[in-house]
């Protein structure tokens, strides 16, 4: 079991440092190699008390140039100190503490107790003179730090266990004790466990003796432990997960449970005894005084400076009431049916290298890269619902450079928003699907199925709420964002967010798929992202069409109005008509369909949307994910022009940028201005 913490906490010490270097794609292959578990640290606090860094964090940041990462501090730490630990070590073997107690009861030399303590934690001992932190190699440290020495308080009194049947005990009071003089080979015994993390202390002699005690007088500035930090201590007992240990009692950290769960920790020989900690938990009985918690200095964490982090948090579900389903063949199938119309199809390279990663280029940094032909139907309809939540949900009074040039947290934000909207609307906005990538696969595949690496490792989870949709979202922002198959997730959650069913029963012939020919996004799918269903036109409401004797095909378009628009060349030549619904969006934003290929114009004035017939000039920016851009690209429309009116009649339109044309369905008339930009042609 130990074995498997120290490797636990080593590979989050490994991802804390790759987070802190900012290796998104070394962590996402750390991830898929070797997966999270339930053991994983959650954040850099906890890492730091369970490496007891704490002190030489704190002497870090005085540095004129302090270090970033964990690993980094250890490791130059080391380079520093070179042998004089293994000095230390020795000189303290050599050396026997002995405590004298006047007649008044009085201590005269506390600190010769608490040498052996702190003697293999000199850092420690640096962060505060009146604290003691346990040296542990678990997470238990949140219980045994509570545990602490205040000289001013009523009562000071701790407990050392030796070799012999004996125990030597301090206080204040003077509470019968047995004053036995510890020899040097049961010092050396003693200072050797608790170098090895096996001696917690300081401990109480005894339940029974506790009990005795008077009532700690409460300082100002003491902090009492909550129930979840006491909940959160017992969960880990030398290094024994009891975390599913559903029959513990928990009261508000009453102080036999405390005495009980030290004394069954270390026996009087010194022996590990993790059978008895399960038994006294167990058998605690809850008591509703908290005058019995000998806490009288809580270790208080220093979190300034400290971002949430994403990359070194486990990949767990979050906890809420969730519907948990793992892929199984039978959904992995269907699911190939709809994409490529067969199960024996896979996902290109193209979409398995694909994720919602963001530009770093100036001025472009709100902009979602694409590295290959294909899914840009998909990140087109992400990345216009991200501008819709930056420039008008999440916006500020800044000026629009400044929004454009978003921070990587909000434009992190804005993602995992703009993916809730999208897999919401999918669900009828009553449900969700959202899929996640667990790194393993989940069943073997057999029979008609040809496997590709992604479906078979997907665990997805169905909620009810929209908060509930964000929250998971936000955890889980980075597989989508950085992670392996970020756009095939999406697809999953989209459709089975719709399911299955409901997609076949959108679509105008059941048999229809979503990625077509070489890979690229069908009108349905790019449908099922922008208005939430899987129609196969772009026109308003349904049309029927006479197909004779009386029959009719039902043709389906989009119901309502959208928040995102959709312009397309194909009706430029005649061959779709998009709708008002599309055409006409309540934001300013726009997928263009161009060639084969999608692309994003919008404009930052929410005017434009509520001005259809606009009369005076007006700005849209242009922006595509494939055409490796590097500055933004500004047009500006002149929405009612004679020179347009000329353009139009004239049947010649193959100098004139497909964009322009694309432009010109919704402004007929309308002549562009590059702006100095050379024209995409």
């Amino acid at each position: 079991m130990m074995g498997k913490d120290v490797e636990e906490v080593s590979a989050s010490l490994v991802r804390e440092y790759l987070s802190r270097k900012g290796l998104k794609k070394t962590i996402a292959c750390m991830d898929e190699e070797l997966p999270r578990t339930n053991s994983s640290i959650n954040n850099r606090s906890d890492l730091r008390r369970i490496l007891h860094l704490e002190g030489l964090y704190k002497k870090n940041k005085t540095e004129e140039h302090p270090l970033k990462s964990m690993l980094e501090m250890i490791v130059k730490d080391r380079m520093n100190e070179g042998g004089k630990t293994k000095a230390r070590r020795h000189g303290d073997n050599q050396t026997t503490s002995s405590s004298s107690i006047d007649t008044a009861g009085n201590v005269k030399r506390e600190e010769d107790c608490m040498e052996n303590l702190l003697c293999d934690s000199p850092r420690l001992s640096e962060s505060s003179v009146s604290q003691v932190i346990v040296p542990s190699q678990t997470p238990s440290e949140k219980l045994h730090k509570s545990f602490a020495v205040h000289p001013e308080s009523e009562r000071s009194m701790y407990s050392l266990s030796s070799s012999q049947d004996s125990l030597l005990t301090v206080s204040k009071e003077g509470f019968p004790s047995e004053k036995k003089v510890i020899d040097t080979e049961s010092q050396k015994n003693r200072s050797s466990r608790i170098r090895r993390g096996i001696m917690a202390g300081p401990i109480a002699s005894s339940s029974q003796e506790s009990n005795r005690r008077r009532p700690v007088r409460k300082a100002v500035s003491s902090v009492m432990a909550t129930l979840e930090d006491c909940k959160e201590a017992a969960n880990w007992t030398n290094g024994v997960n009891t975390t599913n240990t559903k029959s513990i009692p928990f009261a508000p950290c009453e102080s036999s449970m405390f005495s009980n769960l030290h004394t069954g920790i270390i026996d009087r020989s010194g022996h590990e005894r993790t059978s008895d900690v399960k038994r006294r938990l167990k058998n605690s009985a809850p008591s509703p005084k908290l005058d019995g918690l000998h806490v009288l200095e809580m270790v208080l964490d220093d979190i300034e400076n400290e971002e949430s982090l994403c990359d070194v948090s486990r990949t767990s579900m979050p906890e809420l009431s969730l519907d948990k389903t793992p892929m199984d063949q039978m959904t992995a199938t269907a699911l190939k049916e709809i994409i490529f119309g067969s199960s024996m199809a896979c996902f290109t390279e193209e979409w398995k290298q694909q994720n919602l990663t963001f530009s770093d280029s100036p001025g472009l940094k709100y902009g979602i890269v694409q590295k290959k032909g294909g899914p840009c139907g998909v990140l087109a309809a992400v990345q216009a619902c991200v501008l819709q939540k930056l420039l008008f949900e999440e916006s500020s009074d800044d000026s629009l450079e400044e929004r454009l040039e978003v921070s990587n947290v909000l434009r992190t934000k804005c993602l995992s928003l703009a993916l809730a909207d999208i897999l919401w609307r999918a669900g009828n906005m009553k449900r969700a699907t959202v899929a996640i990538n667990t790194g393993r696969s989940l069943f073997p595949p057999i029979g008609r199925y040809k496997s590709d690496g992604i479906l078979e490792m997907i665990m997805y989870v169905t909620v009810e709420t929209l908060d509930d949709l964000t929250s998971v979202l936000e955890q889980h922002v980075r597989q989508f964002e950085s992670g392996p198959f970020g756009c095939v997730l999406l697809t999953v959650s989209a459709i089975l967010s719709r399911t299955i069913a409901i997609i076949q029963s959108d679509m105008d012939v059941p048999t229809s798929t979503l990625i077509g020919a070489h890979g690229y996004c069908t009108q349905e799918l790019v449908n099922l992202l922008l208005c939430g269903r899987a129609v196969s036109n772009v026109f308003d409401d349904e049309m029927k069409l006479d197909s004779g004797n009386g029959n009719f095909t039902l043709l389906k378009g989009i119901k309502a109005r959208c928040n995102i628009g959709l312009l397309s060349l194909f009706e430029h030549y005649n061959i779709c008509k998009v709708g008002s619904h599309l055409k006409a969006p309540k934001f300013p934003i726009w997928v263009v369909c161009s060639e084969s290929h999608f692309s994003v114009l919008f404009c930052p004035s929410e005017d434009l949307a509520t001005d259809h017939c606009k009369e005076e000039e007006f700005d849209l920016y242009y922006y595509d994910g494939l055409a490796n851009q590097q500055e933004p690209i500004r047009l500006t429309v002149y929405p009612h022009s004679a020179a347009g009116a000329a353009q139009n009649g004239n049947t010649d339109s193959d100098l004139i940028p497909p964009l322009e044309l694309c432009i010109r369905t919704k402004w007929r008339n309308a002549v562009v201005s590059w702006n100095n930009t050379d024209p995409i042609l």
